[in-house]
């Protein structure tokens, strides 16, 4: 089935597009609409920008939007650049990164439902540690853009997830109790490499913390390894 991915770069996304291709989808295009306020309820800020280079990179068509304003006005734009996928390349299904949000699912399936598409979720309710695990054993590599969680402090901004910083997330996880995979919005994430990009991504910036959460804050990015 052709498929639009809605498409914010973070890993859950990003492995989303991976999935479905090995499910036997074709991946047309990539989709993605960058909110208003970081603290948007459907979409992912930090890092939002990086998407054009990974499009780039993944060699696939890319659709890029601003919402101005609240949860209404970011589905509207979402219903547009879809109907467009529709109308230009015959898209028949979206892909959705979501793990565990309901009210995200909701609101994404309502939005395809209007426009007579399929919602394909292939990580929904995956077991987090062992999709962690997977990411990393894949060849995904990507780094921490925002924390927002007891347990989850500074130091991690602009940190790559390693299978060794895995391990210490897993022992903060069991302790303040947030999802491991962040699910719940505790951390986001950017994808800077993995096996659907035909380059890995160099990127700099600058951590901001104000003692509670935090966010890093891309300076410059361009094709080439972090490493």
């Amino acid at each position: 089935m052709r498929l639009a991915a809605l498409f914010s770069g973070g890993k859950d996304s990003v492995y989303s597009v991976y999935a479905a291709g090995r499910m036997g989808h074709e991946v047309c295009s990539l989709v993605s609409v960058e909110p208003a306020s970081p603290d948007s309820m459907l979409l992912h800020h930090p890092g939002i920008r990086a998407t054009r280079l990974q499009a780039e990179v993944m060699g696939v068509p890319h659709r890029y939007a601003e919402s101005p304003r609240d949860t209404a006005v970011e589905l509207a734009t979402l219903h547009s650049l879809l109907a467009e996928e529709v109308r230009c390349r015959s898209v028949r299904g979206v892909v959705h990164g979501g793990i565990l949000s309901r009210y995200q699912l909701s609101a994404f399936g309502d939005v395809c439902g209007r426009l007579g598409l399929e919602l394909v979720s292939p990580i929904w309710h995956r077991d987090q540690s062992e999709y962690m695990r997977e990411l990393l054993r894949l060849g995904f590599r990507f780094i921490v853009t925002s924390v927002a969680s007891a347990g989850l402090d500074g130091s991690w901004l602009g940190r790559e997830v390693t299978a060794e910083s895995l391990a210490v997330l897993e022992r903060l996880s069991d302790r303040f109790g947030f999802n491991l995979s962040f699910e719940g919005g505790e951390a986001e994430t950017l994808v800077i490499d993995c096996p659907l990009f035909s380059s890995g991504l160099c990127v700099r910036g600058s951590a901001r913390w104000d003692g509670y959460r935090g966010s890093f804050e891309i300076e410059e990015m361009g094709i080439g390894s972090n490493a």
